[in-house]
């Protein structure tokens, strides 16, 4: 072990070599300036371990790894799936990783202090979209007479105002109805939150004190269940339905067991879900380091979603080994190659189910950031009103759209990306035009987050307190 570890380490030194030597000669300028390769400097930490979890949006880790692009950085790096979310930021902040794949809210509620304490940055958004909500077969029977539908097949989006004359029934019946999501500050208990108030279900509050349970006033009651086991705790009853990552609702398509309603993409259209995080004395600590991490994340995004997906089917291949995602490669290639199936037999084109690189999607953008702070305030993880300013200072704190200009910059000067590849970062706000593709057809400002609470029936607003 100890000399495959020496000749690793030789090679990956060589190889460094040679990108330092070759960035000394190769320049190009983006917007005005001129970064090198050279300029970026040796990485202070050759030596790495990330942590995800088995979900197919950590795609641009095992890329980055399969594809050398880490090795092209001069890194030897490690990934190491984690049991759960909480483990996984737990590992990242006391230096057990150097970053993971996280949950867009997990910077965000650490910075803030809902739960654990911590500062945690993002330089990159891993992906949008890649998430569904999936009902019991039971539920969907219950559903399926209160949804529209055209030459025999339901009509989509599927709103969750089919769902509530059957929430409504069980709580005339005093049964709790029970659905699952992946943890408190997860785009997937905000999807599922957003999804069910827009039909009149309530899903909850979080009380002050850092109550992490939610379920002040719901009418739905969310509970925490780690993604790999949703499809079987749903097949079991202890839940009715549930929002997840693929390939868990695929999976619960082809064991029979349940059928996905909507997808975040009908929820909310590009949608960020991940993102790669890492704490802020660690980056601080490793500044080149950091850059070339994202450097070989950007180029294993790039290669996702190149070529109108050209390289999904590899991927596939890729992800279904027992050390990433570990599930079948049919059920994985059901939501990456471009289509999703609801009910069994209804297959349908979502090109854009997941999304690695398009649309500017590993860019790190402040109205991103902003939106999950919104959800906090409107479910009551955020106790208090806060001033519009107070929300662009926590995401400008977490959010670090400069280290991912530093990385992309690079790339460009190497001739591994060009300069239409990005955003224009001399002239960008950070900021997202206002979006109109929600399933209420609410319009989301960034800039304007108590405006944007204001628009909502259902949820926490101004000054009110639980």
């Amino acid at each position: 072990m100890a000399k495959n570890r020496l000749l690793n380490s030789l090679v990956l030194a060589e190889k460094t070599l040679r990108v330092a030597v070759m960035s000394t000669i190769v320049t190009a300028s983006l917007i005005g300036q001129s970064v090198s390769a050279q300029e970026l400097g040796w990485p202070e930490k050759e030596e790495l371990k990330f942590g995800f979890i088995k979900l197919t949006d950590m795609a641009p880790l095992a890329i980055a790894y399969e594809k050398g692009y880490f090795e092209d950085e001069g890194l030897y790096v490690t990934l190491e799936a984690q049991a759960n979310w909480k483990v996984l930021l737990d590992r990242v902040i006391d230096g057990q990783l150097d970053g993971a794949h996280m949950l867009a809210g997990q910077p965000l509620g650490a910075t803030i202090g809902y739960g654990t304490k911590a500062d945690i940055i993002t330089a990159f958004s891993m992906d949008l979209n890649g998430n569904a909500i999936t009902v019991s077969n039971d539920i969907w029977r219950q559903m399926k007479p209160n949804i529209p539908h055209e030459n025999g097949k339901p009509v989509h989006p599927i709103k969750a105002d089919a769902l509530k004359p059957v929430v409504d029934s069980y709580k005339a019946q005093g049964k709790p109805f029970k659905m699952g999501m992946v943890f408190p500050v997860s785009t997937h208990n905000y999807e599922l939150r957003y999804w069910l108030a827009a039909g009149g279900i309530h899903p909850g509050f979080y009380g002050p004190n850092n109550d992490v349970k939610g379920l002040i006033n719901a009418d739905a009651q969310l509970s925490v269940t780690p993604p790999p086991q949703m499809p079987s705790t749903m097949e079991a009853g202890t839940i009715y339905g549930y929002c997840v990552g693929e390939p868990w609702n695929q999976q619960a398509v082809f064991k029979g067991i349940g059928v996905p309603v909507v997808t975040d993409y009908e929820i909310w259209k590009d949608n960020p879900e991940k993102v790669f995080g890492v704490s802020k004395q660690w980056a601080e600590e490793n500044p080149n380091t950091h850059i070339r991490v994202v450097k070989a994340m950007i180029r294993a995004a790039m290669w996702l979603d190149e070529k109108d997906n050209a390289n999904r089917p590899e991927a596939v291949k890729i992800l279904a080994k027992s050390q990433y995602v570990g599930a079948d490669a049919e059920v994985i290639a059901n939501s990456m190659t471009g289509t999703f199936e609801y009910e069994k037999g209804d297959k349908r084109a979502v090109p854009d189910f997941n999304v690695f690189f398009r649309h500017n999607a590993t860019y790190p953008y402040y109205s991103d950031a902003i939106w999950y702070l919104t959800q906090m305030r409107r479910w009551g993880q955020i106790s208090e009103q806060k001033p519009d300013g107070w929300y662009q200072n926590i995401a400008k704190q977490v959010y670090r759209p400069d280290i991912y200009a530093e990385a992309a910059k690079a790339l460009i000067s190497e001739g591994k990306a060009s300069a239409s590849d990005f955003p224009e970062f001399a002239s960008e706000s950070g900021f997202k035009k206002p979006q109109k593709h929600f399933i209420d057809n609410i319009v989301y400002d960034g800039t304007q987050p108590n405006a944007y609470l204001e628009k909502f029936e259902i949820g926490l607003k101004g000054d009110t307190k639980i």
